[in-house]
């Protein structure tokens, strides 16, 4: 699928898209990778326990610095077929 000419390429962990509008979606998104790296370094794991913590840790940062006003409005502006 491609994106519109007049709307910017999505990035390949843009994570600010009306899919995560709702708050449980992205605790949930933000936590499992967290939880699961604890299970990974409690197997002995400890590489992969890295990356999902990091994985996590990204996750909570990107939500934190999205404009969930701005990602709101284009969802609602997209929905009435204006764009």
């Amino acid at each position: 699928m491609k994106a519109p000419p007049d709307r910017p390429k999505p990035k390949f962990f843009d994570l600010a898209v009306p899919f995560f509008l709702p708050m449980w979606r992205r605790v949930v998104t933000a936590v499992v990778p967290i939880l699961w790296s604890t299970v990974e370094l409690a197997g002995g794991e400890a590489f992969w326990a890295l990356i999902f913590f990091a994985l996590g840790v990204t996750a909570i940062w990107k939500f934190y610095t999205a404009d969930w006003a701005a990602v709101a409005a284009q969802a609602e502006e997209d929905a009435r077929g204006g764009g």
